[in-house]
């Protein structure tokens, strides 16, 4: 079984995004700033180490890819001393940006179908479900329609059947809708939510396994090359970012000794009769 699992450098989570309202929409400032994977990439690459962990097959292989401009290598390096077996980065000039603003998700999972097509028999592709800075949600139903490929989005279980199948309990409004998903000469395709698993902390001896463990550099121009795409094509923008704002700063709460003292204030404010 080969899983490939798609990984993205974004802002670290636990960073306040600065924002120049100036710049339009290079807005949102990443120099001197903490980058880190993004969380739902990081559930995927856990959610791929369990499958292969489960099975106990020494052939089993789960290749991390990353899009992205040369520190992307790091990213890698963490999905690698997760357990990822080995990495393939697609460099980008260090000018294109990723957040929605270069690099969009038609062009990614263009890039991402030739990587399939140019592995050996990839049974899985599996995503997070969203980037934390552009929140499209789009790579992964776009790659699946352009491979034709089974997909199920928003997992909060995966499973493999002995047939090689994939069951999938995803989370919809409704609930909860189980899908079972067969591949024959496509990989299935799957997006995990944020319920699915807890990533685990990259222990130090595999951090240090993880520098010797092969990753594959090209750059996007030879890629893109390769794959006979079109380089402006994969870099045009399909939406336009406008603008970026920052949202307006909420009002400083305040604290009352009771429940009269709440009533009184809620009655000033006119929120009660």
């Amino acid at each position: 079984m080969k899983i490939l699992v798609p990984i993205k450098r974004v802002i670290d989570y636990a960073i306040k995004i600065r924002v120049d309202p100036s710049k339009g929409p290079h807005a949102v400032q990443q120099a001197n700033v903490k980058m880190s994977m993004n969380p739902f990439c990081e559930i995927a690459v856990e959610e791929a180490i369990r499958l292969k962990e489960a099975k106990q097959n020494k052939d089993d292989e789960v290749v991390a890819v990353s899009i992205g401009p040369k520190q992307c290598s790091e990213t890698i390096r963490t999905a690698l001393a997760m357990g990822a077996d080995r990495g393939i980065h697609i460099e980008t000039k260090g000018d294109v940006r990723g957040d929605y603003i270069d690099l969009q998700p038609w062009g990614i999972a263009n890039l991402l179908k030739g990587v399939v097509e140019k592995e050996d028999k990839v049974d899985l592709v599996l995503l997070g479900k969203q980037s934390i800075d552009s929140d499209c949600g789009q790579t992964g139903p776009l790659l699946a329609g352009l491979l034709n490929a089974p997909q199920a989005t928003f997992a909060a279980k995966v499973t493999r059947g002995d047939d090689g199948s994939f069951v999938v309990d995803r989370e919809t409004d409704a609930g909860t809708e189980t899908i079972k998903l067969k591949t024959a000469n496509v990989p299935a395709v799957i997006t995990c939510d944020l319920r699915l698993n807890t990533p685990r902390y990259p222990t130090m001896p595999n951090i240090m396994k993880a520098k010797k463990k092969s990753v594959q550099v090209i750059s996007l121009e030879d890629m893109v090359k390769e794959l006979g795409l079109n380089l402006d094509d994969v870099l045009k923008p399909r939406n336009q970012v406008v603008e970026v704002y920052e949202p307006p700063p909420r009002k400083e709460g305040e604290f009352v000794e009771s429940v009269d003292a709440l009533v009184g204030k809620l009655k000033e404010k006119g929120l009660v009769g």
